[in-house]
């Protein structure tokens, strides 16, 4: 992929996060000021009247799916849907095919995202060799390597050992990591469908109880306070959880925790139709979940957004509910998502947005570059987004290689219109530029 120089950029008119309008004057990958009637001879200029320019979105929890698993997406097709929902930095997740539990493939994801060029890749290594549960990966040698990791997880299997997730705790203390913990006992987990409750029980289907998500957390926030150290909570998704991280909060336990925007937005209601589109670990939950999950993002509990994209091919998804995969796609769903759950119902605003969708992740996962304010000197990573508008989510809003979007045919407020990484349009007025510069 060429990498050309594309000039200053002049992003006119943009209503910052804070309800201020401001010219962006962008240069040499940077934002270089911050003002009013600013001018450049030369600049491409962007009308931005009307549009909310947000520091570029991060995403803490994506599956990318390479190496190994391309048929659902490939490290370019999933950064093209991430400038496609805003974001400029993704977190890849290490459940690839060899797993990223070695510095050898973390850096070989690094290297596949700095070739691609839409959004900077950062890879999460796994707690254990083959996410296998049994001993530490090379946490260390994937600290110290190009890929310089921060952030371990082996999402989509929990750390169920408490030995191991104590000795995983102790051991990132060195250079400042944290671990993410996928918090779901899978004793009592066995052969579950979708959440334990009224709906699961009417329809026969195995349940998912809060209990196996919220048990985890509870040892997991001991544990951290116990050895010093930072815990970061995935897809936290029960009332439960977030009343255990309330609690470990206040004691001053070093934890974060992450909800996705379909926990924000769906409830296992969903279910009943047995479209597998609706099917994700952990399952949609109950309507009293939900808005508890809202109050928590709303209150400061619970830190981030964090879609938890999981592309699938469509034969993983178009077959009978218990044969078919778990996960959705949503990174380009997630910004609208946000909007209409937190911002249309009043308990977020534009600068808390910028927030949990971009400054703490990144401050969480120790990503330079990214999260920072909108300022002079700043690097440009700038997402420009449209609140006034409304429409349907289809098929031709996905930019990645699956479709297993539970939004489709959904009317959702907004739409991203362009995703500046590294001062240079990734999405331009909502078209994928052919050929970002890096």
């Amino acid at each position: 992929m060429s990498h050309t120089n594309t000039g200053p950029l002049l992003v006119a008119g943009a209503r910052l996060p804070d309800g201020s309008r401001a010219d962006i004057l962008i240069e040499d990958g940077r934002v270089s000021e911050v003002g009013t009637g600013l001018s450049r001879a030369g600049s491409r200029r962007i009308d931005a009247d009307g549009l909310v320019a947000l520091p570029g979105l991060v995403d803490l929890h994506t599956h990318l799916r390479e190496p190994g698993y391309e048929a659902g997406e490939t490290i370019l097709t999933g950064t093209r849907a991430a400038a496609a929902g805003g974001f400029t930095a993704v977190f890849a997740m290490p459940n690839t095919s060899p797993v990223a539990d070695t510095a050898g493939v973390v850096e070989q994801e690094l290297a596949l995202g700095e070739a691609a060029g839409y959004a900077t890749v950062q890879p999460i290594g796994a707690v254990t060799v083959g996410q296998k549960g049994e001993r530490l990966a090379e946490l260390g040698a994937m600290a110290d390597s190009r890929a310089r990791v921060r952030v371990f997880s082996d999402d989509g299997f929990c750390v169920h050992d408490p030995l191991i997730m104590r000795r995983a705790l102790e051991y990132v203390k060195a250079f400042d990591g944290v671990i993410a913990q996928h918090a779901q006992d899978p004793r009592l987990t066995e052969g579950a469908q979708m959440n334990e409750g009224a709906v699961s029980a009417e329809l026969g289907l195995a349940g998912w109880p809060a209990v196996a998500e919220e048990s985890i957390i509870a040892r997991d926030v001991l544990l951290a306070e116990h050895v010093g150290s930072r815990l970061h909570v995935c897809h936290l998704s029960t009332a439960g959880s977030v009343d255990i991280i309330r609690w470990a909060k206040k004691r001053g336990i070093a934890v974060t925790a992450e909800v996705t925007p379909h926990h924000l937005l769906l409830t296992d209601e969903r279910v009943r139709g047995y479209d597998a589109r609706y099917k994700v670990n952990p399952p949609l939950r109950r309507a009293e979940d939900v808005q508890a999950v809202r109050e928590g993002l709303a209150d400061g509990t619970i830190d981030i957004v964090a879609t938890d994209h999981a592309p699938h091919p469509a034969e993983h998804k178009s077959c009978e509910w218990q044969a078919a995969a778990n996960g959705m796609v949503g990174l380009e769903s997630a910004l609208r998502v946000v909007h209409s759950a937190m911002v249309e119902t009043g308990l977020l605003s534009w600068s808390d947005v910028a927030r949990v969708m971009s400054e703490t992740p990144a401050r969480i996962g120790r990503l330079a570059g990214h999260g920072m304010p909108i300022a002079a000197g700043q690097p440009a990573e700038i997402t420009l987004y449209d609140p006034s508008v409304r429409g349907t989510f289809t098929e031709g809003d996905l930019r990645g290689r699956s479709e297993n979007s539970p939004y489709l045919g959904t009317e959702l407020p907004g739409r991203v219109r362009w995703s500046i990484h590294r001062g240079r349009p990734t999405l331009a007025d909502g078209v994928i530029v052919p050929e970002p510069a890096s």
